[in-house]
């Protein structure tokens, strides 16, 4: 076995060069880093506010796994609502995951779903996990080197303007960031634009449930830099940008969405 062999994401690395745009791929010649994620991201992005903060410490990504997103995911879901294996369930089954896929999952953190999909779609599919802190990613790089499941890249990008070309993906999910991005429509558009004929979406983001929330809705957004989406807004963006089928779970502040393109356009 080769140096190269040996590196985390190699394998998979021609593959995912096949799905980036011209531009990205002539970045991406300069392969993985040494933290194990190949960097397409020129410039700093600009934050929304201290929970997007948060995720670029060193802190957050040592602990985001085991006990930060469990515990925020608690809290806003609700005690009866589903816990970190359920939502990783919930995900599979809204996008459909099967052999030979190809999937990406935007803002994908140190790639816990992420790692769950490659295992899914194992042995001819294939995972690419994109996010914007690089410290998410050095923690990512971390577990693929302990366990490397074969076919998937860690990316560092902007989800408002994904590196790939049209049609690049049977599948996308954003779970439990969207309403942390500065144009969470763009994302969306992005989303839509590199998903396949039938490709499949998936979102966990916030709704506004409660009347009283309301008039406390812009301290809350701008003190924590996150967006409160009202309850029709994701379901009808979703339905504007062509998708059908579309499901939706709703748990204390979260909801869980899923939907599909037509198979021809």
């Amino acid at each position: 076995m080769t140096t190269a062999d040996a590196t985390p994401g190699t394998g998979a690395l021609a593959r995912v060069r096949e799905l980036l745009t011209e531009e990205a791929a002539a970045r991406a010649d300069q392969g993985l880093n040494d933290a194990g994620y190949l960097d397409l991201l020129e410039t700093e992005l600009v934050s929304t506010g201290l929970t997007q903060d948060l995720m670029v410490t060193r802190l957050v990504p040592a602990i985001y796994e085991r006990y930060w997103r469990p515990a925020l995911g608690r809290v806003a879901k609700g005690l009866m609502g589903p816990g970190m294996a359920e939502e990783i369930r919930i995900a599979r089954l809204l996008l459909g995951l099967g052999e030979g896929d190809v999937v990406l999952d935007v803002a994908c953190g140190p790639g816990n779903f992420s790692r769950e999909f490659a295992r899914a779609v194992r042995p001819d599919g294939l995972v690419v996990g994109i996010d914007a802190s690089p410290t998410m990613l050095e923690r990512g790089g971390e577990e693929l080197r302990e366990a490397d499941p074969g076919n998937l890249v860690l990316i560092r990008g902007d989800a408002t303007a994904l590196p790939f070309g049209d049609a690049s993906f049977d599948a996308t999910c954003c779970f439990a960031a969207l309403h942390l991005f500065p144009e969470p429509f763009a994302a969306l558009d992005e989303m839509r634009r590199v998903l396949r004929p039938g490709g499949r979406i998936a979102l966990m983001t916030s709704i506004r449930r409660d009347v009283t929330l309301k008039p406390l809705k812009p301290v809350l957004e701008r003190t924590s830099g996150m967006r409160i989406f009202e309850d029709d807004e994701i379901v009808g963006a979703l339905e504007q940008r062509g998708f059908t089928g579309i499901h939706r779970r709703v748990s204390g502040m979260v909801q869980f969405v899923g939907g599909r393109l037509p198979s021809v356009e």
